[in-house]
């Protein structure tokens, strides 16, 4: 049974009163190791018992760590040759992004900052180009997305924030704009992973009916609304976080945020096996 540490968060829910299982408090730690050793795209990890030593962790739980970790493209295991930082996929600047800590308040703030940036700019110019058959797509995912959060159902949902956040990108007709909300959204996923377990951050219902909103505003050619919406949107997205993340720094364990040991030491709080199931972003 993995070693968890309670996460408070907001209401009387049950996710409000969730566990977190100790092989996420060890990706976590992992990534924070990656960036205070400063590791690069393609740089080479210590092996599966050298990372346990390290993080002061069983290596069952490391193991599941690293791919937790795998799964969201933060490293690349290959058999008989180790672990590796995942290789990025474009320029200098790039390595930067390899960096980026999920549960690192001051990251995801930056990274909503862009997204909103980015996104309420895509917004404005859907509400001005978008062709009718785009309206459509716009309109039939937020719908979607709404039936989805009045079904409770968050995979559902998580399919059709992504159908509504594409489409917009889409209809903006800038293929560097939908590329960067696409490439936003794959950082924002990787929060989910490690903060929600995959979940929505906050109500699905009230995301939905932002959707429905911004759908309404595109599709009446209102752009500067379209884009007030937007960034109304994100921001609610944002004080979801900043909750969550407070939430797990100042309450978890009543120890605050775990921290990577510079030399090997001894940690109680992920000591035992992880649970089987995988977890996916939404």
């Amino acid at each position: 049974m993995a070693a968890q540490s309670h996460v408070p968060g907001e209401g009387d829910d049950d996710a409000s009163r969730r566990y977190r299982p100790g092989y996420e408090l060890v990706a976590e730690q992992l990534l924070n190791y990656i960036a205070e050793q400063d590791l690069r795209s393609g740089d080479r990890l210590p092996t599966e018992q050298g990372l346990a030593h390290i993080l002061g962790a069983s290596r069952n739980v490391t193991r599941e760590a690293v791919k937790v970790l795998a799964a969201i493209g933060r490293l690349s295991v290959r058999r008989g040759a180790g672990i590796f930082v995942a290789e990025s996929t474009g320029g200098p600047a790039d390595d930067e992004l390899s960096h980026f800590r999920p549960t690192s308040m001051e990251h995801v703030l930056m990274l909503l900052d862009y997204r909103t940036v980015i996104e309420s700019e895509t917004a404005r110019r859907a509400a001005s180009l978008a062709t009718p058959i785009e309206v459509r797509a716009i309109r039939e995912s937020a719908e979607t997305s709404l039936r989805a959060a009045q079904a409770a159902d968050g995979h559902a949902f998580a399919r059709a924030d992504t159908e509504f956040h594409d489409a917009v990108g889409a209809a903006a007709h800038n293929v560097f704009l939908r590329s960067s909300v696409a490439n936003v959204r794959r950082f924002a996923s990787q929060s989910d992973v490690l903060l929600f377990h995959g979940d929505a951050p906050g109500s699905l219902e009230v995301a939905a009916q932002q959707h429905l909103a911004i759908a309404e505003a595109v599709a009446a050619g209102e752009a500067d609304l379209a884009r007030e919406l937007m960034v109304e949107h994100i921001a609610t997205t944002q004080s979801q976080f900043e909750r969550k993340i407070r939430d797990r720094l100042f309450n978890l364990d009543g120890r605050g945020a775990p921290k990577v040991p510079v030399q090997p030491s001894r940690s109680t709080s992920a000591a035992e096996e992880p649970p089987s199931q995988e977890t996916s972003a939404s």
